[in-house]
């Protein structure tokens, strides 16, 4: 069995869940947990081969030569004992979490989005874990965070805050991952996770290593909630208990702990990584158990408790020891137990009391005895009272900060600082005891025990800490192995976990802990009065979050105030200054270097290649360029810019690019038309400009004009072919058995870059169609662009007969032109502006303006395509590719294009691809074509009268029967269609088709 299908395994079970859900409904979880059971079952088969050091990988590759080094990316999981340690905890705590489920969530209410979200979560967590990639494990982190933002974004207007502050501080954390692992592929010439961390390169860029160190150390404190990012987690409480428990105990919080982990092979003697993880670590967990301490809200001091536990672990994987991985591993272990319970037994408080409130809560103990003997086990465990697990894990802990390199004195400090933590820990571990179950008044009369489903899936991982205790060495050798994988240099002593080591050290500071953690609880209704409602800092770290969000939103509206107009020039000064330093500096570079740019050299200089045609071509340009500054109506500008682009078009052709040349003329066609549904929505002349926004906007004109122009001569002007482009002319033909160069480059050895564009037009659609639903359709102060015509289907008669002459040929054309691109000018983009030509030219031929076609075809077109390039893209992966540019009979690659022959003729991938472009870019011109053709309906208005004082238009007087009764206001009137042939009532009319007026 492949690696790869553990998490293949959870993703099948996220796409059964909406069928689990609907046969099952809350009890859903019992099929899910069992998924992630048998994907357990694998790891543990291979657990032994796994702690003996020999990890399980797959791999694939995914891009071939993306790096600069000529390195591939591949598709990698590895499963050495910490990956696999991480996985099993995530599937194991999941698992008792989704049999929880079964019994807290209600019948009915929101369990699809709730199994949904929780099964992606899973998956999310078991990639991250096990991905050996850099590009992998990022896009699981992300992923990780947005599942946690939906989950408690979920639990409605209570998580909305929550929810948002913790997408903005983990998304920062995958901010600062991204570029550390950018820094890291680029510095080490791999995406590889192993290769990254044992990698040579880093010796020789200390200051860069430390700077990385640096990011990752941002990164996972972000996602474990360390100071001063820990105010996501409790706020995160908002959320159902179950996705409480999961989120704290084996999902968000233990990924920024993995990646500490992980990472620790590399920077484990860093200064600033060791000085960061144990400072920051430390303060967190003594700050965040004093705010325990604080809290009421059962579910808030657990929050907080999680929040200081977790600064016990990263504190420890700062020591940098072998000592402290492993004590950092096993207290890892022991919190996800304990934590996992707390969390699912507030629930069973809550369902059964209807509070998690400490001062609405009774003595419940002996109504809920079983609950309670659960609930005190998990916090003795947490309180590290032996003989719980808990208490080994942080034994294992002040083991390690005493046996650190640090010096004496800092020694002494952070073994005092962990004392106070640890007597805090005791305080607020038994602060949930006494105040869930114990102290109150409330008469509990009506309180009853819960039902064995609901209390055994939440106490089950907090009551294994109690056999854990007694027997932690069945442990030693997985425990052993994963802290090896964690810091696989230095390691001499085999792990072996027990109760008690001995009088030492920290055995004494366990006993003065205890002794301090009893006084607490003694004195705690004492302390309760001292510290329960007080502010302990001058400012919380929601509020230091809100006051950045808010200078920021309002630095935005200060920049955005920038280009807060309608006006081209205010638009394009700014980018045409840059544009025009720039290039200025780059071509005087290129002039001084003899055309010779970061050392490509731009071929060599030749003269006398002007041509009679060229000056044709550039007077056409100049007379639609002039004609279109001095236009004073929008329909003029339009067309003189379409005679600008046929002079460019008549240069490409003349140039000898046939392909580029019918691209041009296609889309400027297109672009006509388009223009010309826009413009009818607009007032027919342009606005009046001052003479000072003229001369402003010609001086930016003239300086962008001659900037390209001295940059078209000093790059690219009276030079030869760049090498590249020469090389792609030599050997493009033999290397994609294509002679058309232009649409091989474009689907075969830039494919990427196309498929990236073809992404790019899909948003593009759902920006016309944002814009455009967002304007009113119809406005009355435009004169006489709306004028009704009068018998439209007599008009458009013409139209008609040549569109059924004229679409067929198209249709054939553009298939003709698909299917000969490889070898001859054409292609799927040029096919596909042909076929949107004839589109248009149906649209254009109806006598009603109505869209040329449904409103989900255009959608289906754009998304169809991009999903067919994309498959495309996949079947790379199935050929083998051999000689020069495979690699030697290596797996193919994403986007690798497989050939082969169908008679004489060749068949390629690389066509499928070129169909995905089809089939994207036809989508685009039928969003256009039906989000601004079909926003008004001509011989639906009324003509416009005189000017109104308003300065508004007045309808001109129509017969009262051709007025339908309005039903939006007062302020509008519905129009009916002028008489028309088909469609019509017995008086001969046609059924009234409305449109508002606003006035």
């Amino acid at each position: 069995m492949e690696l790869v299908a553990i998490p293949l395994i959870v993703v099948l079970a996220l796409i059964l869940v909406p069928l689990f859900v609907r046969l099952l409904d809350r009890h859903a979880g019992w099929p899910l947990a069992l998924v992630f059971i048998a994907a357990a079952v694998p790891l543990l088969r291979r657990l032994p081969r796994i702690i003996n050091g020999n990890p399980w990988t797959w791999k694939v590759i995914w891009i071939r030569g993306f790096l600069p080094n000529g390195a591939d990316v591949a598709f990698s999981l590895r499963a050495d004992a910490l990956s696999t340690f991480f996985a099993l905890l995530a599937l194991g705590i999941g698992a008792a979490v989704f049999i929880y489920s079964t019994r807290y969530l209600h019948t009915g209410r929101g369990v699809m989005s709730f199994y949904l979200l929780m099964t992606a979560f899973m998956a999310a967590i078991i990639t991250l874990v096990l991905a050996d990639d850099i590009i992998i494990l990022f896009v699981s982190w992300e992923l990780v965070s947005l599942a946690s933002f939906f989950l408690i974004a979920r639990s409605g207007p209570g998580g909305e805050v929550g929810s948002v502050r913790t997408i903005i501080l983990t998304f920062f954390g995958g901010l600062t991952l991204l570029i550390s692992m950018g820094i890291s592929a680029g510095v080490t010439g791999t995406t590889s996770l192993s290769g990254i961390i044992h990698s040579p390169e880093w010796s020789s860029h200390p200051a860069v290593l430390s700077v990385v160190a640096l990011l990752i150390a941002i990164s996972a404190c972000t996602k474990s909630a360390q100071f001063p990012f820990h105010f996501w987690l409790p706020e995160a409480m908002a959320a159902d208990t179950p996705v409480s428990a999961f989120l704290h105990a084996a999902a968000v919080v233990k990924a920024g702990i993995y990646l500490l982990l992980r990472f620790s092979a590399l920077f484990h003697d860093n200064a600033w990584w060791r000085g960061i993880l144990i400072i920051v670590g430390m303060v967190t967990a003594i700050m965040a158990a004093l705010f325990a301490l604080q809290k009421d809200d059962l579910k808030k001091l657990t929050a907080y408790s999680t929040v200081s536990q977790l600064g016990w672990i990263v504190c420890t994987i700062g020591i940098g020891t072998p000592l402290a991985m492993t004590a950092a591993i096993v207290h890892t272990l022991a919190h996800a137990l304990f934590k996992s319970s707390l969390f699912m037994l507030i629930g069973v408080i809550d369902h059964h009391t209807g509070t998690r409130h400490i001062q609405r809560l009774g003595p419940i103990w002996r109504k809920m005895p079983i609950t309670f003997t659960m609930a005190t086990i998990a916090a003795t465990s947490m309180a590290a009272v032996p003989p719980l697990f808990g208490f080994i894990s942080k034994e294992g802990m002040l083991d390690a900060m005493l046996e650190g390199e640090l010096a004496t004195p800092a020694t002494a400090l952070l073994l005092t600082c962990a004392a106070i933590g640890a007597i805090l820990t005791f305080a607020y571990s038994y602060r949930y005891i006494f105040g869930g179950f114990i102290d109150g008044t409330r008469d509990v009369s009506t309180v009853h025990e819960a039902p064995a489903s609901l209390w055994i899936p939440a106490a089950l991982p907090g009551f294994l800490s109690l056999p854990l205790g007694f027997i932690p060495g069945i442990l030693d050798s997985f425990v052993d192995a994963a802290a090896h994988a964690a810091l696989p240099t230095h390691h001499t002593e085999p792990t072996h976990l027990a109760l008690v080591h001995g009088i030492n050290l920290p055995l004494i500071i366990s006993i003065i802990v205890i002794i301090g953690g009893v006084t607490c609880v003694v004195f705690r209704h004492a302390i309760a009065r001292t510290i329960v409602g007080k502010e302990l800092a001058p400012v919380t770290g929601a509020h230091a979050l809100q006051g950045i969000v808010t200078r920021g939103s309002t630095w935005g509206k200060v920049s955005g105030s920038m280009a807060d107009s309608v006006s081209p020039t205010r638009h394009l000064a700014m980018p045409f200054l840059a544009v025009i330093t720039m290039a200025v500096a780059v071509a005087f570079g290129a002039l001084l270097h003899n055309g010779t740019i970061d050392g490509v050299t731009m071929g060599p200089r030749v003269s006398g290649i002007d041509r009679p045609l060229d000056y044709v071509a550039l007077a056409t340009v100049i007379i639609g360029v002039a004609a279109t500054v001095l236009a004073q109506r929008r329909l003029s500008a339009v067309i003189a810019v379409s005679v600008a682009g046929v002079g460019v078009t008549l240069q490409i052709l003349t140039l000898g690019s046939p392909d580029v040349a019918l691209t041009q003329i296609l889309v400027e066609l297109l672009t006509t038309v388009v223009l010309m549904l826009v413009i009818r929505l607009q007032p027919r002349d342009f606005t009046a400009r001052s003479p000072r926004r003229d001369r402003w906007a010609a001086v930016i004109a003239i300086l962008m004009g001659v900037t390209t122009t001295t940059g078209v001569i000093a790059l690219v002007g009276y030079h030869g072919k760049p090498v590249l482009a020469q090389w792609y002319l030599i050997n493009g033909p033999t290397v994609s058995h294509g002679n058309n160069v232009v649409n091989t480059i474009l689907v075969e050895f830039r494919a990427f870059d196309t498929m990236g564009e073809l992404s790019v037009l899909g948003m593009c659609g759902v920006a016309i169609a944002a814009v455009v639903l967002s304007v009113p359709r119809v406005r009355d102060d435009i004169r006489g662009s709306l004028a009704a015509i009068p018998r439209p289907e007599l008009n458009s008669l013409p139209m008609r007969w040549m569109a059924k002459l004229l679409i067929p040929v198209l249709i054939m054309v553009s298939a003709a032109v698909f299917w000969r691109g490889h070898n001859h000018p054409g292609g799927g983009f040029i096919a596909a502006l042909i076929g949107g030509g004839a589109l248009m030219f149906y649209y254009l031929s109806r006598p009603n303006d109505t869209a040329p076609t449904t409103h989900r075809l255009p959608y289906i077109l754009v998304g169809s395509g991009i999903s067919l390039a994309f498959f495309a893209g996949l079947l790379g992966y199935l050929g083998h590719s051999s000689g020069e540019e495979g690699g030697h009979g290596s797996r193919g690659s994403f986007l690798q294009p497989l050939n082969g022959h169908i008679g004489s003729e060749l068949v390629t991938t690389a066509q499928i691809f070129d169909a995905g472009v089809y089939l994207a870019v036809l989508g685009l011109v039928a969003i256009a074509l039906l989000q601004l053709g079909g926003s008004i309906r001509p011989g639906a208005e009324t003509p416009l009268g005189p000017p109104r004082a308003d300065g508004g238009f007045s309808p001109v007087q129509a017969h009262e029967s051709d007025y339908a009764p309005s039903t939006t206001g007062t302020n509008r009137e519905s129009l009916t269609d002028s008489a028309s042939d088909s469609g019509g009532d017995s008086s001969g009319r046609r059924p009234v088709d409305t449109v508002e007026v606003e006035e």
